[in-house]
């Protein structure tokens, strides 16, 4: 498995590809783009994991679906939260076309697709719907919004909450190996121990 990282949007977000070498993918976010990244690579998404729903990690969503991804979610499709209204009336050219969530999925259970097991952790605070994804057997994961690079997510966006948040990572992501790698949904990589 190779790990690809696709950054696209307004906002210079962050979507990740884990790609098999027979051309198929599980891909964590859709940032704007991301369905032509996958297509310049000759790759296939089977699956689409959101971390949330906030507009900036959908954009590329429902071309995803359209080409053959099922997409996985803590919730249905959630305009509320993707607020694409609120970002177009401050003057962002962003755009999200409404999809399905094909499974809705919640915290603590293992998700097996392909050699992948992931551990979900619904860690809300930046966002209700906010989880992420551990991939235990590299150390992997996979934070959306909830903690950067020497940062966490922002908390002042509608249905945000810092205790939550939190609290949150201290519960489930603290817990987790120091070495634990982070794929954060923008900027760079960094550690839990870091």
């Amino acid at each position: 498995m190779k790990i690809l990282v696709h950054t696209g949007g307004v906002f210079q977000t962050n979507g990740y590809i884990l790609a098999e070498d027979n051309g198929t993918c599980i891909v964590i976010d859709a940032p704007a783009e991301i369905a032509d990244f996958l297509d310049q690579h000759s790759l296939r998404a089977t699956h689409l994991l959101l971390t949330h729903q906030h507009l900036d990690h959908i954009e590329d969503a429902a071309k995803l679906r359209a080409k053959g991804a099922k997409i996985l979610a803590f919730q249905d499709y959630a305009p509320e939260i993707i607020m694409e209204r609120r970002l177009q009336e401050m003057g962002l050219p962003v755009e999200a076309s409404p999809f399905e969530v094909d499974e809705v999925i919640g915290d603590g259970p293992t998700l097996k697709i392909s050699h992948c097991s992931f551990e979900i952790h619904h860690v809300p605070g930046h966002s209700p719907d906010s989880i992420s994804f551990y991939l235990s057997s590299e150390s992997f994961l996979f934070a959306g919004d909830t903690l950067f690079n020497g940062s966490i997510g922002r908390t002042d966006l509608p249905g945000g909450n810092n205790e939550q948040l939190l609290d949150s990572i201290r519960q489930k992501l603290y817990s987790l190996p120091d070495e634990t790698a982070v794929f954060p949904g923008h900027g760079p990589r960094t550690s839990i121990g870091r």
